[in-house]
């Protein structure tokens, strides 16, 4: 996907948060974030927007810390993280294409990283909102969710930081059954898991479904559509992917 089409889809899915977490209120619980509100909701995602599009703006090469979370509530935080947003998609849409800042995922360029991530985290956290409203959520585009499935796989749990780990070694399979050629295998070891395109080798479990259904499970959103062979696994992943 090209960078221009995750702008488009970050700035559709932040305003959609927006809409779900006001017909929802503040108040209201996330089901799919059981420790959270919405207003928790609106002010974890209003200080990533804006944490990123410092990077963006002022092509920071440090990484700088989280901003501070705002002491607001109601319409003033509905409008903060209006405004927030408004600021990351601007400055991805006026950011050079030769832009150098700081990215934490192997990407072709700085600027093509923070539109891919920031559509993502703000896509999963639509979700939480819609979770929160109640009703039937806004589908996810097959293609952007394969991608999800992706930057998750072979970008997130291929830190050091994740806990997906297990002393006997397992693979696990991911099948989008509604997108060609959108298969992963995946290594798990005590090491990061190790993902590759492609369903080489056997495999102790296979987890597949529509992409976009596939793409929330993984974020654990939702159930996986279909668990083959050792559901123990599956398991592990459910139990161990939380991305922190």
């Amino acid at each position: 996907m090209e960078t221009a089409e995750f702008i488009h889809i970050l700035n559709r899915e932040g305003l959609l948060l927006a809409s779900a977490a006001e017909q929802a209120g503040p108040d209201a619980k996330v089901p799919t974030c059981p420790d959270w509100q919405v207003r928790d909701l609106l002010k974890h995602t209003g200080t990533v927007h804006r944490w990123a599009a410092v990077f963006v703006a002022e092509g920071r090469s440090d990484r700088v810390p989280f901003p501070d979370r705002p002491d607001l509530d109601g319409g003033e935080l509905l409008a903060w993280f209006r405004e927030g947003h408004r600021l990351l998609v601007g400055a991805l849409g006026a950011a050079d294409p030769g832009l150098q800042c700081f990215q934490f995922l192997p990407a072709p360029s700085p600027l093509a990283f923070w539109a891919r991530r920031q559509a993502h985290e703000t896509a999963v956290h639509r979700f939480d909102a819609e979770a929160a409203r109640g009703g039937t959520p806004e589908e996810l585009g097959r293609d952007f969710a394969a991608d999800g499935i992706d930057e998750l796989l072979r970008g997130f749990h291929a830190r050091a930081k994740s806990r997906v780990r297990t002393d006997e070694p397992r693979v696990l399979r991911v099948r989008a059954s509604d997108t060609d050629g959108a298969v992963w295998t995946v290594r798990l070891t005590r090491e990061p898991p190790v993902a590759e395109y492609g369903d080489t080798g056997d495999a102790d479990c296979e987890v597949s479904g529509p992409a976009a259904r596939l793409y929330l499970a993984l974020w654990n959103r939702l159930p996986f559509p279909r668990v083959t062979g050792d559901v123990s696994v599956a398991g592990l992943w459910r139990e161990k992917s939380a991305v922190g």
